[in-house]
């Protein structure tokens, strides 16, 4: 069975919708709305796996809402905010490793994206409107 056949069956499994999904590229878009899970990219990248979500656009260079971001990124328990390779949108990315992956790490990867956003939503959105 492939790493694309095994994630998939995992987030069936764990009862995410698939979106959309790239066997040439191997990965998904998935979504839980009521959870604020939206256009989450899972990318089977052997040897890893990588989860990102897009958050938001970056509307202004403010070192302090940065600064904010490192500190939350300390008490996450999987993945961190990152800004892309154009410094124009905050995400927030996990990897796990593809080769022991079980359904477990995937669930807690993705509890871990809908804690940051329950937990940062004022934050978020308060930078946002900006």
């Amino acid at each position: 069975m492939s790493y694309f056949n095994k994630v998939k069956g995992y987030l069936l499994n764990l009862g995410y919708d698939i979106k959309s999904e790239d066997l040439e590229e191997e990965l998904f878009i998935i979504s839980d709305e009521e959870e604020g899970l939206i256009n989450v990219i899972v990318d089977c990248e052997d040897p890893i796996l990588i989860v990102e979500m897009h958050i938001l656009e970056l509307n202004n260079n403010d070192p302090e809402f940065y600064r904010t971001l490192l500190e939350k990124n300390r008490s996450s328990v999987h993945g961190a905010f990152v800004i892309d390779a154009e410094g124009n949108r905050v995400l927030f990315r996990d990897t796990l490793e593809l080769e022991n992956l079980d359904e477990n790490e995937i669930e807690g990867t993705l509890n871990a994206f809908k804690l940051m956003i329950s937990e940062n939503f004022d934050l978020l959105l308060n930078y946002a409107q900006n």
